[in-house]
């Protein structure tokens, strides 16, 4: 993250800051991990305190049915259902005491405003565009973009189209992008495979000077109760720092490559606590002339392995659609499917695109997530299997 700077604000910072009409602006420090961790301070019309009421919290507990798993998975993204409201459109498929993650099918706009009070969220858009509406400001999204929301933003999801996508991911700790691509002063480095002009801020609007009653659902600890606020939540005139919301697209990532293959962390986008998100992209393949493109079989001993496919065809997978989920337990050898490996012998580059997340703890499977599995996978590196998956898909 950088520093930016959106709106009016005071010179000095705790200091008197009033409108042209002589009324008090109110500031916010606005930030995680205590006054540690980075952070912005915002300037509001109003108190942003003035609860009017608070309802009764529901809860939203992804329910658990596979609580130790070795097995490896795939999950028919293509199967998980619509839903009319964006927070009940998410479904989460994998967990664990780190993080969430799943799939957003949301057909409407939100008409409340919303805010993960304990988890910052990675939004990556695999279908559709939008708005996505803050307190400091909007992100017009498309297609590619990974939106990061740290925790206790507030937030309204404005949709172009019904047919949305999103793959969604909260964390319980910060999002940051690696350390090693950043300076002792946070610059990203120059054999980073991006830099910080492909990181969007949001764009400033204007304050809502509005009061009445104004729905904010809050989310901490697995349940989402209902706040009416006296005054409108986007009625920030003005705000600095390092912490805020921000767009990045896939397709902004310049993949490191190498006369051999290269190991997955050359692909890291972003860490959290436990985790880290990698972005497989359109590149050229290994170029010694005896390279194999395809990976080698591996054990991932310490991490489970999670793999989003979201455009192109990924060479190393049979029988694989887009918004496809697999599954890799840490421990347990995985590899090409049959036939992957000798077809990518002399290929030149490749199309795809695809979001990896390794968590270094064991994932749990949800119920959402059976009801969307296909129970062959676990058994696709068999030759004869391979052909049978291959057949089906012919009828």
């Amino acid at each position: 993250m950088r520093y930016h700077q959106s709106g009016n604000i005071p010179q000095k910072r705790h200091t008197i800051f009033k409108s042209p009409e002589d009324k008090f602006y109110y500031e916010q420090l606005f930030g995680t991990e205590g006054f540690h961790g980075i952070s912005s301070l915002l300037y509001h019309i109003h108190r942003p305190t003035q609860i009017k009421s608070i309802g009764e919290p529901k809860d939203v507990t992804p329910k658990i049915a596979v609580d130790k798993n070795v097995t490896p998975r795939m999950f028919k993204g293509m199967n998980v259902t619509p839903e009319d409201d964006f927070m009940d459109s998410r479904k989460f498929l994998m967990v664990n005491n780190d993080l969430k993650m799943g799939l957003s099918k949301p057909r409407k706009s939100m008409d409340y405003f919303y805010k993960n009070a304990e988890c910052d969220e990675l939004l990556y858009v695999h279908q559709g565009s939008g708005v996505l509406k803050t307190f400091v400001g909007n992100l017009d999204f498309f297609i590619g973009d990974y939106l990061i929301i740290p925790r206790g933003t507030i937030y309204q999801v404005e949709l172009h189209s019904d047919d949305t996508v999103f793959f969604v991911l909260e964390s319980h700790s910060p999002i940051y992008t690696p350390k090693r691509y950043r300076n002792e002063f946070g610059q990203l480095l120059e054999h980073s495979p991006f830099c910080e002009r492909d990181i969007i801020a949001p764009t400033f609007v204007e304050p809502k000077d509005e009061k009445g009653e104004f729905l904010i659902k809050v989310k901490k600890e697995n349940q989402i109760t209902d706040f009416i606020y006296a005054t409108h939540p986007f009625d920030v005139v003005g705000w600095d720092g390092y912490f805020y919301p921000y767009k990045f697209n896939i397709k902004n990532f310049e993949p490191i490559t190498g006369r051999i293959h290269q190991p997955p962390p050359v692909h890291q986008n972003f860490e959290g606590h436990n985790f880290v998100v990698c972005s497989f992209c359109a590149r050229m393949y290994d170029y010694h002339p005896m390279a194999i493109p395809a990976p080698y079989n591996h054990s991932n001993i310490d991490s489970d392995e999670v793999l989003f496919y979201t455009e192109g065809d990924f060479m190393s997978r049979n029988h694989i659609d887009l918004m496809d989920f697999t599954l890799h337990p840490g421990g347990i050898v995985h590899g090409p499917h049959p036939g992957a490996m000798e077809r990518s012998i002399g290929k030149k580059f490749t199309e795809e695109y695809a979001v990896m997340v390794d968590p270094f703890r064991p994932l749990k499977i949800t119920e959402e997530a059976l009801k969307v599995e296909d129970p062959s996978y676990k058994t696709s590196w068999l030759e004869d299997q391979d052909k049978t998956m291959e057949d089906r898909s012919q009828e």
